[in-house]
């Protein structure tokens, strides 16, 4: 008889095992799943290429960013982070995939850039491992990946890693456009995430609405000749955190 539910990081854990193991792409466990999805470097996968999100190269180049300290979350092979080093930031980046991160590693060396690269669980690593407060925490792909409980988590972590006055810069699936418009209730039913959920701009405002909202827009579709990347199946946002949306306190939950 398991008796073992007592916290509410217990609760997150078994609502995690309700997924199967090929449908739960964003837990330490499903590190396997993205090792076999970056294996093959040739595949024709958009964010493959080695360009930075037009989104982001836009707030840098209207200064709604400045350098800082920077936290890549789910950096895949590393082409923003990669950006964020060569602008000035001191760049963290975490993936789940060893071997995505091997790629991004190489991708470092080669251009000579200074990041330091974490293979796990964003959501485990504690502010030690991490180095926040962050200025900027930036998350290209990994938010539209995570089941709906597990944004509690997220959430705790830009509450416990996001400094005052830090931007989060976030691409995600348009609904409409790409990604799953299943109800949060009926992923739980039928125990996958359908290769990532759907957004509509109200629900990211409200999600997110203890940040100021700064941008949120379409991605510009950007050609192959482009040296950015660019979808238009992707919202892409820029919220700030004031100074006083530290006054109601902090979640807890990790």
């Amino acid at each position: 008889m398991d008796r073992n539910i007592r916290t509410v990081d217990d609760v997150l854990k078994l609502l995690d095992g309700l997924f199967a193991p090929e449908a739960d792409r964003w837990t330490v466990e499903a590190g396997t799943w993205w090792d076999g999805f970056y294996t093959d470097r040739s595949k024709p996968v958009p964010f493959f290429v080695a360009k930075p999100d037009e989104s982001l190269v836009s707030y840098l180049g209207r200064s709604l960013i400045t350098p800082g300290r920077a936290l890549d979350l789910g950096c895949g092979p590393g082409r923003n982070a990669l950006h964020l080093a060569s602008r000035g930031f001191q760049v963290d980046a975490v993936d789940l995939s060893p071997t995505a991160v091997d790629w991004a590693e190489e991708r470092a060396r080669e251009a000579g850039a200074d990041i330091r690269f974490h293979r796990g669980d964003a959501f485990a690593l504690t502010a030690t491992e991490l180095g926040g407060p962050y200025d900027l925490i930036y998350d290209s792909g990994c938010f539209h990946h995570l089941p709906p409980h597990r944004r509690i988590s997220y959430l705790a972590l830009l509450d416990r890693a996001l400094a005052p006055g830090g931007h989060l810069a976030l691409t995600c699936f348009a609904s409409g456009e790409m990604g799953s418009e299943l109800s949060d209730t009926d992923f739980y039913h039928q125990s996958g995430l359908h290769g990532g959920l759907a957004y509509t701009p109200e629900s990211l405002r409200w999600i997110f609405s203890e940040l100021t909202e700064v941008e949120l827009r379409r991605m510009h579709d950007e050609p192959a000749e482009s040296p950015y990347f660019g979808e238009p199946f992707l919202w892409t946002a820029l919220f700030r955190r004031d100074a006083q949306d530290l006054a109601g306190g902090s979640r807890t939950e990790s």
